[in-house]
Order: structure tokens, then sequence, then C-alpha cells
């Protein structure tokens, strides 16, 4: 199901409940119920459980999108580390050069595709995708430089593998979901008994009451499926994961 139409049967439903238990209270309630005998306390309380929710459903959005620029930023680092190795290279001679860009080219195939495909499905990295790297770091090791040119070169991608090891390092402990569970339930349990207060200040069933409580609920609803949109970045947080990769390494992907 799509992500969008998941969060637009989420606001029809919370609506729905809104207004239908707004109507089933008033039915219920009767002409003796009078709003304006809503205790003051009860109008405090709201409020500052409507103003604790916000702080805290600020900060659970504001944490999710920090991990999802984060976590592009890995992809972009350790993308252009492969690249800055595969260009560093030229200097090498024919068979260390093909012999290094081979292992370039075979590491991004197999991480855009076996390895992305299990990262967003189990939450961590393959095993053989360590042994791409593994050999790529060998043959870059094992070069013995010897004109200038490849005597210089030569720290920089050694370096530059280095840089790859640490982001897929990174790219595999933002793989997991964000949010814990325990903030999971504070976040939900605290929407509903937001929206729910809004009952306990007896609103009535005019058509702009029943319009601002259903506006209410819907955006709650909005903002916690924007945490758990970006909750996971590899899989929805960014659209294009893994362009990084294919617009440096087009023809690598495409195998």
């Amino acid at each position: 199901m799509s992500q969008w139409l998941i969060l637009l049967v989420c606001l029809v439903v919370a609506c729905a409940a809104v207004i239908g238990v707004a109507f089933l209270r008033q039915r219920r309630a009767g002409e003796e119920d009078d709003p304006s005998e809503t205790p003051d306390v009860i109008e405090y309380m709201t409020m500052m459980i409507g103003v604790v929710y916000a702080i805290v459903l600020g900060l659970a959005i504001a944490g999710v999108w920090e991990a999802r620029n984060a976590a592009d930023e890995t992809v972009q680092r350790e993308a252009q580390a492969l690249h800055e190795i595969r260009e560093r290279v030229q200097v090498y001679p024919a068979d260390e050069r093909g012999r290094i860009r081979a292992d370039v080219a075979a590491y991004v195939r197999h991480t855009v595709g076996p390895e992305w495909t299990h990262m967003t499905a189990q939450g961590e990295l393959t095993a053989h995708g360590d042994r791409l790297l593994s050999a790529l770091r060998r043959d870059v090791q094992a070069v013995r430089p010897e004109s200038t040119q490849a005597v210089q070169a030569y720290q920089g991608v050694v370096d530059q593998v280095a840089v790859v090891d640490a982001a897929r390092v990174q790219r595999e402990a933002q793989a997991a979901p964000t949010m814990p569970g325990v903030v999971w339930c504070g976040l939900i349990g605290g929407g509903a008994l937001t929206v729910g207060m809004v009952f306990a200040l007896q609103i009535q069933r005019s058509r702009r009451e029943m319009m601002l409580a259903g506006l209410f609920s819907a955006l709650v609803v909005f903002l916690i499926f924007l945490v758990w949109h970006f909750d996971s970045p590899f899989t929805r947080g960014l659209s294009e994961p893994t362009e990084a990769y294919t617009a440096l390494f087009p023809r690598a992907a495409q195998h």
C-alpha cells in the first residue's frame, strides 16, 4: 500500500472517529448538559497536555529529520570516496588500475543491489559486502608505486578506502529505525490523550467546532505520520537513497 494512501486512510479514520464520538456524546448528554459548566481546571489540564505533547512531538520530528540528513550525508560520503578511488588510480599501471576499478565496480553493484534490499529489510549489511571491501583494501595496499605521481596518489587512495569503511559502518548503524518502541507508545498514546481532552471541554455539534476538532485530529495524525515516514531513512525518508551511487557509477549500477 502506498505511503500516501496510508496517510489518507489514517486521516479519514481519525476525523470520522472524532466527529462520530462527538455526535454520540452529544446525543447521550441530553438537554441538561451545559458546556459552560466545564471546570477551569480541565481547560488548564487540556492546555498543559497539548503544550507538553507538542514539545515531545516537535523533538521527535527534529530527531528523525536529523537522522534522515545524516543518512543522506553518509551515502554521499561513501559514494564520493569510491569515486575518488576510481579516479585517483588513473596514474597506476594498467593492471593495478583495472583490478582496483573492478573492485570498486563490484562493490557498488552489490551495494545498490542485493545489499540494499537486505539492509532495508533486516537492518544490517551483508557479509559479502564486507568481503568485497576487504578485497578492495587488499588490492589498494598491494600496490607498489614507482612513479612520482603514483607515490603521491597512493596515500590518498588508502585514505579514501578508510573513508568508505567508516561510511559503511555508519550506514549499518543508520539502517535501523531511529525511534525506539517506548517513544512510539508515547507519541501514539499522547496523541490519543490530546485529542481525547477535546471532549472534556464538552464541544458541541456546531459546524465550526466539528471542523476544528476534525482538523486538529488530522494534524496530530499527519505529524505522527511524518515521524514514521522519516524514522527509517533508507526505506522511506530518502526519495532516491541509491542515487549517490548510481549518479557516479551509472554503468556499474545497471548490472
